[in-house]
């Protein structure tokens, strides 16, 4: 059987990265602080980021609706609002489909 940890935060990832390069944690963190604040003032901007191999963040138009308060029993109209949203590459979504698989399988 596998024990597999089933989630990882992103100083568990620094320390990988750090461990996998042979770079200083404080020099990996930096860098990855660096790329999800170019990500992020991007997406602010209106601009999608596209990662080969990994994945798209893209900016997502929600169009005006009519919600219910419950609660109230009234409407309330939500206006046109803007949503952040990750889209995985093909090549990335098979790869965690057939890795899910083989460890799943083994368990």
């Amino acid at each position: 059987m596998i024990n597999r940890k089933q989630d990882m935060t992103k100083a568990e990832i620094i320390a990988e990265i750090s461990t996998k390069t042979g770079i200083e944690k404080v020099d990996v963190q930096e860098t990855v602080e660096a790329f999800f604040k170019v990500v992020k003032t991007s997406m602010v901007s209106g601009e999608n980021v596209y990662v080969r191999g990994f994945g798209s963040f893209v900016v997502k138009k929600r169009a005006k609706k009519t919600a219910r308060n419950i609660s109230k029993n009234t409407a309330i109209i939500i206006p046109e609002h803007f949503v952040p949203s990750f889209k995985p590459a093909k090549t990335f979504v098979e790869k965690v489909k057939s890795g899910n698989k083989t460890k799943t399988a083994k368990a």
